[in-house]
């Protein structure tokens, strides 16, 4: 079978996979089907027509795009590769959500009776349409509800979130395929190890986009903590705008001391960052699944998840975390769970580490993941 994905831009190189949790997910089911035997491509676009193989064993295909990311128009080699080279035969699969450019591809693929998979990363919750309110629902009724109503079928990251494409009117198809860990990501168990005696640190890594991954809630939630325990807060990652914001709201709160803002670095692989916290905190009001939050359990950390996320399922099965509502007094009460079990985070932790071993791998995802594409082939 002849796989292709689409994302509007993409690199194989480690720093640029690395960067962001969607690039990162996509270079790992790529790499993993091709361990499966499937045939894989990435089609993207950039400032030159470029074809290169990665390490992994799957080929990317740049094509020339001058144009601004938020544009519908898409590159004119891409529209003819798919017209020259892709058939009934072949299976695309659009990465993003809301994007213009999808829905110009979705369409162009449509009209060549070429199949094709939306795999949004994000679910459509109903907080996802909260922020930008207007235009995201213009943008739905005119574009985004087509391109998956046109789709084979939905790609979402927890078979809950199908929930919300029901709700919506979408009655395609959904499959689920969970996001996993590369062989890269491990290291010696010898390697993450518990202080009984510091100060508790909490711990967020990811997009500092306040309304998305509720910074705003945890550091609300924090700051009632903090008025009765001692511990500390540490949020990194790429701003993405609302980092001032948060740090105004660390202030205001009289928090200032015990917060810490720092940026992303791409050098160190994530478990090693996070080894050096006790407590990983993703309380996002939406969220496809978080991949930090997987690397948080490989790095045997306790954890707390909003249950909206597509790892929640994952963390209550192992018992490393806790389960809470994006509301600040489930986040308050959750941390304060944790803290009160402080004797158990190396078991909880371990317990997380080992369950991802076992279930969480990239081969064994897109195994399952290539069956379910196949499937989709035989209906």
């Amino acid at each position: 079978m002849q796989l292709y994905f689409y994302t509007r831009s993409f690199s194989a190189d480690s720093k640029y996979v690395n960067s962001e949790g969607t690039r990162k997910a996509l270079h790992g089911l790529a790499s993993g089907l091709v361990e499966c035997g499937a045939n894989v491509a990435v089609l993207c676009e950039g400032e030159s027509e470029t074809r290169s193989d990665t390490p992994e064993g799957y080929q990317i295909y740049q094509f020339k795009n001058l144009q601004k990311q938020k544009k519908f128009k898409i590159a004119d080699g891409l529209k003819q590769f798919v017209q020259q080279h892709l058939n009934s035969n072949t299976l695309v699969i659009l990465s993003g959500i809301f994007q213009p450019n999808i829905y110009t591809l979705a369409n162009c693929l449509r009209k060549q009776k070429i199949p094709y998979v939306v795999m949004p990363h994000d679910p459509y919750n109903p907080d996802i349409f909260s922020k930008n309110a207007p235009l995201k629902w213009i943008y739905w009724h005119l574009f985004e509800q087509k391109v998956l109503k046109n789709a084979t079928a939905v790609q979402v990251l927890d078979d809950r979130h199908s929930i919300f494409l029901q709700d919506l009117g979408v009655k395609t198809p959904a499959i689920a395929v969970p996001n996993g860990f590369s062989a890269r990501d491990v290291y010696p168990e010898a390697d993450f190890a518990y202080s009984d005696h510091s100060v508790p640190s909490l711990f967020f890594l990811g997009r500092m986009d306040a309304h998305n991954k509720g910074l705003d809630l945890l550091l609300e939630a924090f700051a009632q903590l903090a008025s009765t325990h001692d511990a500390k807060l540490t949020l990194q990652g790429a701003d993405k705008g609302d980092r001032p914001s948060l740090e105004l709201q660390a202030a205001q709160r009289s928090i200032s001391d015990r917060t810490a803002f720092l940026a992303p670095d791409y050098n160190i692989a994530t478990p090693l960052i996070i080894r050096n916290y006790d407590i990983f905190c993703l309380p996002s009001r939406f969220e496809g699944f978080g991949l930090s939050a997987l690397e948080a359990m490989l790095a045997a950390r306790v954890l707390l998840v909003s249950e909206v996320a597509g790892i929640a399922p994952h963390v209550q099965a192992s018992g490393c975390g806790v389960v809470v509502k994006p509301e600040v007094s489930a986040i308050r009460a959750g941390l304060l769970e944790l803290l009160e079990r402080r004797s158990q985070w190396q078991e909880m932790g371990l317990r997380g580490r080992h369950y991802v071993l076992k279930q969480l791998s990239w081969n064994t995802i897109a195994a399952d993941a290539l069956k379910q594409y196949q499937q989709l082939f035989e209906r």
